[in-house]
């Protein structure tokens, strides 16, 4: 079975750990990576082991105009975009976030990082998300005050939590 995964971030994600992460943890995924300097994507091969694998392709290329272009498919996208200000003002847009969703396969989701944000561009953001994504959201935060967003294509697929523990235990 082929998944298809896109990795959308700035920086290499923390020098390809979300990317070294899912490749190590999910033998079946292929991963899209998309960074916008090439000079990141070679340092995190020459200094972090980004892997040399088939089942890696890495794209050069801004991240609104790549998700906006594709023709991949993808099961889950994570996008983690920030720049030296902090969150990248694009990862919140609605154009964004609707080309995110048309990149999603029907049962696809969307894996949002949000971080350092003001109270009303919370609102806001949840807004477009809830408008984007017809209320079918999960948010969480984590210990470091980020917010995480699933944003589902369709509708959130029913979870059991012992399959999920066994598979969290494995």
């Amino acid at each position: 079975m082929d998944i298809h995964g896109t990795c959308i971030s700035s920086t290499a994600d923390e020098h390809g750990s979300m990317t070294k992460n899912l490749l190590s943890s999910f033998p079946e995924l292929n991963v899209h990576a998309v960074e916008y300097r090439e000079a990141v994507v070679k340092t995190a091969k020459e200094h972090f082991h980004l892997p040399d694998t088939h089942r890696l392709f890495i794209h050069i290329d801004d991240a609104a105009n790549h998700i906006k272009n594709t023709t991949i498919k993808s099961d889950i996208i994570f996008s983690d975009l920030y720049n030296a200000e902090g969150m990248e003002p694009k990862q919140v847009q609605s154009s964004y976030l609707r080309d995110c969703k048309n990149a999603l396969t029907e049962q696809g989701v969307l894996v949002l990082n949000i971080w350092h944000t003001s109270l009303q561009l919370r609102e806001a953001l949840n807004e477009l998300l809830a408008h984007e994504f017809k209320n079918q959201l999960l948010s969480f935060e984590v210990k470091s005050g980020n917010t995480i967003i699933l944003a589902f294509k369709n509708d959130i697929p029913l979870i059991e939590r012992d399959a999920l523990l066994i598979r969290h235990l494995s």
